[in-house]
């Protein structure tokens, strides 16, 4: 009797690498916000405060190679990180829930924005823009 095996596809890898991120990341978050006493808070706030602001940027930045790509975005992510923290400690208002709240909203927010764009320079654009010649 002949078995036949299943062989991974090779294209199956930076998926799994990019959701094994996604559920470090939003461990990171969930044990950050909630105080827990785990040993594992400390590296996946971490983390989260690194791969969230990184992650926006690279979507920001798609016509770049991949190793530019990663450079300016682990730049951005530690640039932004150390924005938050310097801002928080200017007014006297540092807390790791406060920090790792805000980091997440601007991240957020940068996805959010580069994702509006794309679709406005997409069909939307072409829809708006002739809504607005009907207009004039």
């Amino acid at each position: 009797m002949q078995t036949i095996g299943i062989k991974p596809s090779s294209s199956d890898g930076p998926y799994l690498l990019a959701g094994a991120g996604i559920v470090a990341g939003g461990a990171g978050f969930v044990l950050a916000l909630s105080h827990a006493g785990s040993p594992l808070r400390g590296p996946l706030a971490l983390f989260f405060l690194l791969a969230a602001p990184g992650s926006a940027f690279a979507a920001a930045l798609r016509g770049l190679d991949p190793w530019a790509r990663a450079l300016a975005s682990a730049a951005g992510a530690v640039a932004v990180v150390m924005l938050v923290t310097q801002g928080m400690l200017a007014v006297h208002r540092w807390s790791v829930t406060g920090g790792v709240l805000t980091v997440a909203i601007l991240s957020a927010s940068a996805f959010l924005a580069q994702w509006i764009i794309r679709r406005l320079r997409g069909g939307a654009a072409q829809e708006i823009r002739k809504r607005i010649g009907k207009i004039h």
